[in-house]
């Protein structure tokens, strides 16, 4: 008999959302100084190790196309955290602006692609990898 799954995409979906939030009132200076240190840890486990394995779930179920993003904005989240992690501590006292902005550039082109492969699954997927690409836009400003 086949393992039957939970759909892991809800896991996903509030993690990737929940920590963006976060982030979102960081970059907006609503919020103290110290709500990065839980936008990275967020960063690191609930939009990052958790979304990353709901995208080896939806793997396990068959859906590429959740596997794939899920992964993926597991992996951003992950490596952004650590990477600002890093910085912070003066691992990366080198890095320059130029480095966000390419790395936001290339989050930005990946949604972009995911964004098109979602005009053929449906239209809330559309909306949400829409907003995705304004987002990875308006990060990289």
């Amino acid at each position: 008999m086949a393992a039957k799954y939970a759909n892991p995409g809800p896991l996903g979906l509030f993690g990737f959302g929940v920590t963006t939030i976060l982030l979102n009132f960081e970059n907006a200076g609503i919020s103290e100084k110290t709500l990065l240190n839980l936008v990275l840890s967020h960063g690191l486990f609930y939009g990052g190790a958790a979304q990353f394995a709901a995208g080896m779930w939806e793997f396990a179920t068959g859906n590429s196309f959740g596997a794939t993003a899920f992964t993926s904005y597991g992996a951003f989240w992950i490596s952004l955290a650590a990477f600002l992690w890093a910085h912070q501590g003066g691992l990366f006292a080198g890095a320059q602006e130029i480095d966000m902005f390419i790395y936001f550039m290339v989050w930005g082109a990946l949604s972009c692609g995911l964004w098109v492969i979602t005009f053929k699954i449906n239209k809330a997927l559309v909306v949400v990898f829409g907003s995705l690409v304004i987002l990875f836009a308006l990060l990289a400003i």
